[in-house]
């Protein structure tokens, strides 16, 4: 377990790929830059999974949200596939990026900053408490189907 409240780690088998720990550009920004840990070739109107080479940890009470790079959105109209990207503080696992292009076929090179990591607090609802319930096993969709 990590000592520190929140931050990236690199995943085992990236430690001599050359990824760069996310970092905010600016004195006033909120999100931290994630790249791609690859080349990936994204398809027309077609989901690609770009790996981070990444995990996430952070307090219980906590998620790491993570939005598009607006220059990619304007540029090559690029999303991610589910809107924004939710990681729980139980999801420790590689951080892959489900994108989707509207504007054509390009590639994602490696390095490439592509996406926005914020952590935020949440509040949960009256009633219910945070760390009670199933244990996580798994990666997307790891919570059930639909």
């Amino acid at each position: 377990m990590n000592k520190m409240n929140r931050g990236f780690e690199i995943l085992q088998g990236y430690e001599n790929s050359g990824i760069i720990l996310p970092t905010r550009k600016t004195a006033f920004s909120a999100g931290y830059d994630l790249q791609a840990a690859e080349n990936v070739f994204v398809s027309n109107k077609k989901i690609s999974l770009v790996p981070t080479g990444l995990k996430a940890f952070m307090l219980s009470d906590e998620v790491l949200m993570i939005y598009i790079r607006s220059s990619l959105a304007v540029k090559y109209g690029v999303t991610l596939a589910n809107g924004v990207g939710v990681i729980d503080a139980d999801y420790n696992d590689h951080i892959i990026l489900p994108v989707v292009s509207f504007f054509g076929e390009f590639e994602i090179k490696k390095g490439m900053r592509i996406a926005q990591g914020i952590f935020q607090k949440y509040l949960p609802v009256d009633g219910d408490k945070i760390g009670v319930g199933a244990i996580r096993a798994g990666r997307f969709g790891s919570t059930g189907e639909f």
